[in-house]
């Protein structure tokens, strides 16, 4: 077991009494039976378990199991922020479909009919805004008691808010800021824009990024982690504020890969597999465990989601059930050619049997392919099938890094173009797949190499619209708009609807337009 997962797990069975949801009011403020102050002035390492629950806000959905959430929902295991990452960036974009359905989920996997009362999109919001002001009351605590490793600890929250705000840029386009001059105001706040968050966000990161250090636990934010999270901001900076940011995104790109001290792991599943944890390559994962950190909305969403004892061998890849649910499409499987003659190790990661080509029907589990990508059974030794899944999920990784680099590039950022190429044929060769030439590098490439490279990673929505291919009929999809072979969807669908719900606790919100 990861040693981390255990701080998580005693972190949160100290402090069930601390934190309760009440994301009906955007200024959340933790239900507290003894007051942080007081607590940290008792006992200094209980900030150990405050921090640990805040990271673990992100894989896990609640403190008492999986049964449990930190926000509203019927169905606890739904309101997890990796399952909800996992839902809006894959099942909204190409790559990804699933079948069952559930109030929303539909509107989800075809791209049609959003709208403000979709739970889906409000427990992403809702998970926002319990860690933003969750970790705004630690800092605020901390001002007032000296603990150890103070100053590093303040800088870790303040990313971990930086990230929750990176997702409401991203999906929603704007919320409201709260931190550390507002938290507690008994007025409702003011909408912030979309560029009034990227530059606090931005501001927070370049501020903490000196203080961070360079290596830290496994599973916590270092400097490169810092610099990961400015990369992606500035990488995205013209669709958020309409100024593009590509030379800036390189020159954070550059120091992940030339002083993070990462390199990428010799084999490619090794990456998605149970012992992932001791991976060269992966630089901030979201912690898994089966036993420690049980969660139906971490990597378990992804791998039991996937698998199907209807079509599947499910034990060959460490799992005891199978929610027959989850299948990639053409556009995803389609990008490797043909698959019972392909080199590339990634293409090999689509179960074929008993599946269809075509997706002619989204809710029939047979047509498309599953993805067996992430899988609990480990790389380097025997496992045991486990009902949890025991595989972290990389949400930063070195590969991605080296195919920011090759973009910034060829979007004119500065940088060398050899090193791209280098970069580059590197993934691809890593998983056996034939380099190319200096002249197929092309934006056209990496999207397609992005696809290959990183679908189910929590990152294809956001890839499509930076390339201008998410909304319109300039690409398609199976099942884009509701149709079978894809039909154009409006610019609105760019950003998410704002929850009715969030609408209604401050009414200095407005909705998206469009909605």
């Amino acid at each position: 077991m990861k040693n981390f997962n255990k701080k998580i797990i005693l972190g949160i069975s100290a402090l069930v009494l601390l934190f309760s949801s009440c994301t009906d009011d955007l200024n959340t403020e933790p239900k507290v039976e003894l007051s942080l102050e007081n607590l940290l002035a008792q006992d200094p390492n209980a900030v150990e378990g405050l921090l640990s629950k805040m990271y673990g806000t992100f894989a896990l959905s609640g403190p008492t199991g999986p049964g449990s959430s930190d926000i509203s929902g019927p169905d606890p295991g739904e309101t997890a922020f990796l399952r909800s990452i996992i839902n809006m960036q894959e099942f909204t974009a190409d790559g990804m479909k699933n079948r069952w359905g559930d109030d929303g989920l539909d509107q989800l996997t075809t791209a049609s009919d959003w709208n403000g009362n979709n739970k889906f999109f409000r427990y992403l919001y809702d998970r926002v805004y319990f860690v933003v002001p969750q970790t705004t009351n630690i800092i605020l605590a901390l001002n007032n008691v000296d603990v150890a490793n103070e100053e590093q600890i303040v800088s870790e929250l303040r990313f971990i808010r930086s990230l929750a705000y990176y997702y409401m840029i991203d999906c929603f386009g704007k919320g409201v800021l709260v931190n550390e001059s507002n938290y507690g105001s008994t007025n409702p706040l003011p909408e912030a824009s979309r560029l009034e968050l990227f530059e606090y966000v931005e501001s927070e990161l370049l501020d903490i990024e000196q203080d961070m250090p360079v290596t830290n636990t496994y599973g916590r934010a270092n400097k490169a982690v810092v610099r990961m999270l400015l990369a992606k901001l500035y990488l995205n900076a013209e669709v958020y504020t309409g100024t593009a940011r590509y030379s800036d995104a390189l020159n954070y790109t550059n120091l992940v890969i030339n002083e993070g001290g990462y390199t990428l792991a010799n084999n490619f599943v090794s990456n998605f597999s149970a012992d992932n944890n001791t991976s060269t390559e992966i630089i901030f994962p979201l912690i898994a465990d089966p036993v420690v950190s049980q969660s139906y909305g971490n990597t378990t969403y992804i791998v039991n989601g996937s698998l199907s004892t209807e079509t599947m061998p499910i034990v060959d890849f460490g799992a005891t059930g199978g929610w027959t649910g989850h299948r990639a499409t053409k556009a995803w499987y389609g990008l490797f050619g043909d698959l019972e003659t392909a080199t590339d190790v990634r293409a090999g990661l689509f179960w074929t049997e008993g599946h269809n080509f075509e997706m002619a029907d989204y809710r029939t589990w047979e047509d498309g392919y599953p993805s067996t990508k992430f899988r609990n059974t480990s790389f380097s030794s025997t496992s045991t099938a486990t009902e949890f899944s025991p595989t972290d999920f990389p949400l930063f990784r070195l590969a991605d890094a080296h195919l920011m680099y090759a973009e910034c590039v060829l979007r004119g950022a500065g940088g060398s173009q050899s090193q791209a190429l280098d970069y580059v044929n590197a993934i691809r060769t890593r998983s056996n797949a034939t380099a190319i030439t200096a002249g197929e590098l092309t934006l056209d490439f990496i999207i397609d190499e992005r696809a290959r490279e990183l679908n189910l990673e929590g990152h294809r929505r956001t890839d499509l619209i930076r390339f201008g291919r998410f909304t319109g009929s300039t690409y398609v999809w199976p099942w884009k708009g509701n149709l079978a072979s894809g039909t154009a969807i409006p610019a609105t669908y760019n950003v998410f609807p704002i929850p009715q719900t969030a609408l209604e606790a401050n009414l200095n919100l407005t909705q998206n337009p469009g909605y």
